[in-house]
């Protein structure tokens, strides 16, 4: 059998937690992790190690925090651990062209969508935000381009209809740690054939923003429904609603039911203890139903738990959102 190899792993969240779990619990040899300094958390504003680090430590691990990699003292750290080679997940650093030669077999990325689909930084949400029925991971051989490197390994999943960003992100967390360790095993054999992105299908994944997660009911159910569903955990798709901002957590596109009148978008039709119905679409014409929300200093419920609770806050014939010029642009 091959010797194992012997990596640097470079990380910061959850998400690549998994992967150095995973490398962890292989025959490889983890020699150091690089992570992003301690940042500031929670009501204290304390500073919090990353998940990358506190796994780290668990296992006795050497952690390197540099602000930068362009630094010529981080360089000559990386160099001195005479890596074979380097496994970067959600590190959050730039990885300059002298980093990317330091490890004898350079340096993988394992990236959460189908390349060349969705590169950048936010490709878990702006899938299901397009609607698309399937995501995966890509182990990339990194090059100076964003994302661009040739792919090593594609693992498929299919994006149901009702899945958020965080049942996503849990299934390509640990796709992406298997992959990760089937690449390697490979690479320490025969290798593995590295293929050249295609030079269509390129699309970017933009970084959300919490100005983004405002729902504007004049747009498509389904597009609303995508925005929920993508946006949750964060920023959270929302809502005005009274006086005060209702968060929207699962919803569905529907449509009018026969007979019943279009109303404006925004308008909440009726609610029939299982989901808020409220028209959107062009002229109100289509429905978005509500199946889990949450009011400001309440905790997120089934729309059948909040109306038993405060089922007068939902009066039907409501105006939800933004109901003027700007909204409807």
């Amino acid at each position: 059998m091959p010797r194992p190899l012997n990596v640097i792993f470079a990380g910061t969240p959850d998400f690549a937690a998994e992967s150095l779990q995973a490398l962890l619990d292989s025959r490889h040899r983890v020699i150091a992790v690089h992570t992003q300094p301690d940042r500031p958390a929670g009501r204290g504003r304390k500073l919090a190690p990353s998940p990358v680090k506190r796994l780290a430590l668990e296992h006795g691990i050497s952690v390197y925090q540099p602000e930068t990699l362009r630094a010529p003292e981080a360089q000559a750290e990386l160099l001195a651990l005479d890596a074979d080679i380097m496994v970067v997940v959600a590190y959050g650093l730039i990885l300059p062209k002298a980093v990317l030669g330091v490890p004898r077999r350079g340096c993988l990325n394992v990236h959460a969508s189908l390349l060349p689909r969705w590169r950048g930084a936010a490709p878990i949400q702006r899938a299901i935000e397009a609607g698309d029925t399937e995501s995966g991971v890509t182990i990339m051989q990194m090059d100076e381009g964003l994302d661009t490197g040739a792919m090593l390994l594609v693992r498929r999943t299919p994006i149901t209809a009702t899945m958020t960003s965080g049942d996503l992100h849990a299934i390509l967390a640990k796709l992406g740690g298997e992959a990760i360790v089937e690449a390697l095993d490979a690479l320490a054999g025969e290798g593995l054939p590295a293929t050249p992105q295609p030079e269509t299908g390129i699309t970017y994944a933009a970084k959300l923003s919490k100005a983004e997660a405002e729902l504007n009911f004049h747009e498509p159910a389904a597009a609303l429904a995508a925005r929920v569903r993508a946006f949750n955990p964060w920023p959270v798709a929302w809502c005005t609603f009274d006086d005060d901002r209702l968060r929207l957590l699962m919803a569905d596109a529907s449509e009018l039911a026969a007979g019943e009148a279009h109303s404006a978008p925004g308008t909440l039709l009726d609610h029939d203890g299982e989901a808020l119905r409220i028209a959107c679409g062009h002229e109100g014409r289509e429905v978005l139903r509500v199946t889990q929300a949450q009011l400001p200093g309440g905790k997120a419920l089934p729309v059948s738990d909040l109306l038993r609770a405060r089922a007068e806050r939902f009066t039907i014939g409501l105006r939800l959102g933004r109901h003027d010029e700007e909204a409807s642009a």
